[in-house]
C-alpha cells in the first residue's frame, strides 16, 4: 500500500517537473525534450536534480 502512494506520488512529481520544464521559454525544444527524458527516466532523482540545481539555472 505505501509503495504504491510512493510510486504514484513519484509519477506526480515527475509530470508536474516536466509541465515546468515546458513552460520555460528561454530553453531550446532539443533541451526540452533531454530534461525531459531525464526527468522521466529517473523519476525521484530527476526530480531532485531538477529542483534542485537546475531549475534556479533556467
Amino acid at each position: 500500500m505505501l509503495a504504491s502512494i510512493i510510486y504514484i506520488l513519484g509519477i506526480v512529481a515527475a509530470v508536474w517537473c516536466v509541465l515546468d520544464i515546458f513552460k520555460h521559454d528561454k530553453l531550446d525544444l532539443l533541451w526540452k525534450i533531454i530534461l525531459t527524458v531525464a526527468v522521466l527516466a529517473t523519476s525521484w532523482v530527476g526530480f531532485i536534480v531538477y529542483y534542485l540545481i537546475i531549475r534556479d539555472r533556467i
